[in-house]
């Protein structure tokens, strides 16, 4: 397999290591003290004035030992230095003196503890640093409470953060107190000269962050700590010129052999370039990202609309060799779209990477034309315009759009219309407009031809969208309880009507063989799943029957079996119908409706109000508009179908009115049935 890049690491002395220091963020010092103690740094540096030792008046503190420790200070994401903290360890000196007097006649002292024996004590720690050029002291003040105050006893420590150092210097720390009443402490330490690697992880890809100075040369080693020959597959896209490797055998004083096989193959220059990124640095700064040094070149052009190819820019980026990984600026006033940058190999003059940078803050190319002004002695100036032929001069008679449009473009320049992207004493660069010369004659035709054949693609998709919505019409299933023969003559011709309007409608009056093969459930249960996946709807139509077993339903779990025909899909679809609108289920799938003077509005049981309830026929319209959906007919040609949807209704509604009883059982069903008529 192919040998993971985050197996790379430094090789340091004798066996590879890898050195991961702590990070600290900002440029303020710090002081921090052990549990029970406190400590203050003083603002800025000291005096380094160690002074005489002088002879303790009692217990005082003392510092008794150094410990550094490597960190690392940011001050951004990856501009760090080394640091080096410094912890001081503390501890009580000395004794409390006896009085003469109590010396000469040998008595007791007072067994009363008197109160400077148990007062807290307080330090001032000198910390003294050296590191060439560097040299600094600063002053902690350290106080220790009574109860820890135990003489010949250590209290703790006090840390101070951090004097900065360089790779691989001497340092030098001094600590004493002020007064000194012992002998300064005094560590020497040499810090490494090597690197430090941070590794991060970016999804898919792993970034290995080597600090250093710029100063320093450093080497990276891949290396298996394996035993006997040994043969390592490398991914020939990991391959680049830089690439070397280090092999030796982990053992004292060994001799390491290297090789850079590399540096010459075409493979990896080819991966090299597929690896180098230019990236967009705001406002007008861009970088060359690239494993290796690149021996290349970079330019600005400008890359006018179409394919062509983008003219190169003497000034004002002259031809340089690119260092990657570095900001790098344009002297220019302001950006522009059509400004890139092509970074191009110095061997083979050929055109490698190139981008433009600012195309997503300013949009698009524009159809701009670039005037390069020359300045010579004496304030001559002359303009030329850069097309795809050269620079065209604008006073000239050449055959060019920038030589017939000359005068005009100087106009526009004297008058403040160019946009000045760059200025010398040698030249400037101005972006003129072309906008206002194009042929808007030709423009305003080309537009009305793209219009009239925009309207008719679209009177097209409108027709085939009216034709194919009149031969397929939408589905709808109608559910009712069969009270008698006149309600369902009444079902059968609105089930009719609908079928003009057009709509594929299924009701049970239709499908007799079927119920009969099948069952009233399994055939409510195959057209329920039909409507539903082809985005119809169910329509449940209320009347005194319908009323009286949805209450079975709701109040007794169901009816008894047998009690009604072996034909009634509504008494066999309330078992699932009841789940949906129970569960929230039923919005969008389901609509109601009920027949004007059979059934008061307020008969229909609350738990079906959850969708929308019509009454037919005095609301055909909106019952008609939700059946076809979206899709539907204008409100003019809604109108006319609700009209003639009624007028099929209207001789069965007005039978089913004038049968006795039939009526009156439709008034009875609602709270305020007595003042219907």
């Amino acid at each position: 397999m192919p040998m993971p890049w985050f197996l790379l690491s430094l090789a340091l002395g004798r066996s590879p290591v890898v050195l991961s220091l702590e990070r600290l963020e900002g440029l303020q010092d710090a002081a921090r003290c052990s549990p029970g103690l406190s400590c203050h740094l003083w603002d800025g540096d000291v005096v380094c004035l160690p002074g005489s030792i002088v002879s303790a008046p009692g217990p005082v503190l003392v510092p008794t030992s150094l410990q550094t420790e490597l960190v690392r200070r940011c001050y951004q994401e990856t501009d760090c230095d080394l640091c080096v903290r410094v912890a001081v360890h503390l501890a009580v000196h000395g004794h409390w003196e006896k009085p003469e007097d109590e010396e000469k006649l040998g008595r007791a002292a007072d067994p009363e503890p008197e109160e400077p024996r148990n007062a807290s004590l307080q330090a001032q720690v000198v910390l003294s640093f050296q590191a060439y050029p560097t040299a600094r002291c600063v002053l902690l003040e350290v106080q220790v409470p009574a109860a820890l105050v135990q003489p010949g006893q250590s209290v703790g420590s006090v840390v101070f953060d951090c004097f900065e150092a360089a790779l691989g210097t001497e340092v030098q720390i001094w600590s004493y107190t002020q007064p000194r009443y012992q002998k300064e402490l005094n560590l020497t330490r040499q810090l490494p000269a090597l690197p430090w690697l941070s590794v991060t992880a970016d999804g898919d890809n792993v970034h290995l962050v080597l600090d250093v100075s710029e100063e320093q040369s450093f080497g990276l080693s891949l290396y298996w700590n394996q035993t006997g020959p040994q043969t390592i597959p490398l991914n020939q896209t990991d391959i680049v010129p830089c690439l070397c490797i280090q092999a030796w055998p982990l053992e004292p004083d060994s001799v390491r052999t290297s090789i850079c096989p590399f540096t010459e193959d075409p493979r990896a220059h080819r991966n090299l370039w597929r690896a180098a990124r230019l990236q967009l640095l705001p406002p007008r700064g861009w970088r060359l990202d690239a494993p290796c040094s690149l021996h290349a070149q970079a330019t600005l052009c400008w890359q006018a609309p179409g394919r062509g190819p983008c003219q190169p820019l003497v000034p004002p980026l002259p031809r340089e060799n690119v260092t990657v990984n570095m900001a790098l600026e344009f002297p220019l006033l302001k950006g522009h779209p059509n400004l890139c940058v092509q970074v191009s190999s110095w061997e083979k003059m050929q055109l490698q990477l190139q981008e433009c940078l600012w195309a997503d803050s300013l949009g698009p190319l524009k159809d701009d034309m670039l005037l390069v002004e020359a300045r010579g002695p004496q304030d001559n100036r002359s303009f030329c315009a850069l097309e795809p032929s050269g620079c065209t001069p604008l006073l000239s008679r050449a055959s060019t759009r920038a030589a017939r449009l000359g005068e005009q473009l100087l106009q526009d320049l004297h008058s403040g219309q160019c946009l000045q992207l760059w200025d010398d004493d040698l030249g400037a660069l101005w972006a003129c407009p072309m906008d206002k010369y194009i042929h808007q004659r030709w423009v305003l035709v080309w537009l009305a031809c793209l219009l009239f054949a925009a309207a008719l693609f679209l009177l097209f998709l409108l027709k085939k969208d009216h034709v194919k919505a009149a031969a397929t019409g939408r589905a709808a299933l109608l559910l009712y309880s069969a009270d008698d023969a006149g309600f369902e003559r009444l079902v059968g011709a609105l089930a009719s009507a609908l079928c003009q309007v057009p709509l594929r409608v299924a009701v049970d009056l239709w499908s007799r063989r079927e119920l009969s093969a099948q069952g009233p459930l399994a055939w409510f249960h195959a057209q329920r799943r039909r409507t539903v996946q082809e985005g119809g709807l169910v329509v449940l139509i209320f009347s005194p029957g319908a009323v009286a077993l949805c209450h079975e339903w709701l109040q007794d779990a169901g009816p008894a079996p047998g009690a009604h025909g072996p034909h009634d899909a509504f008494a066999a679809s309330l078992s699932c119908v009841l789940p949906d609108f129970l569960q929230g289920r039923a919005p969008g799938r389901y609509v109601g409706a009920y027949f004007d003077g059979l059934l008061h509005a307020d008969a229909v049981p609350a738990l079906f109000r959850a969708v929308p309830v019509f009454s037919l026929p005095s609301q055909l319209p909106a019952f008609l508009g939700s059946l076809q959906g979206p899709r539907g007919p204008r409100p003019g040609r809604l109108g006319e179908r609700a009209e003639q949807v009624a007028r099929a209704l209207q001789p069965a509604l007005d039978s089913c009115l004038r049968t006795p009883g039939t009526a009156g059982m439709g008034r009875g069903m609602g709270p305020e049935a007595g003042d219907r008529t």
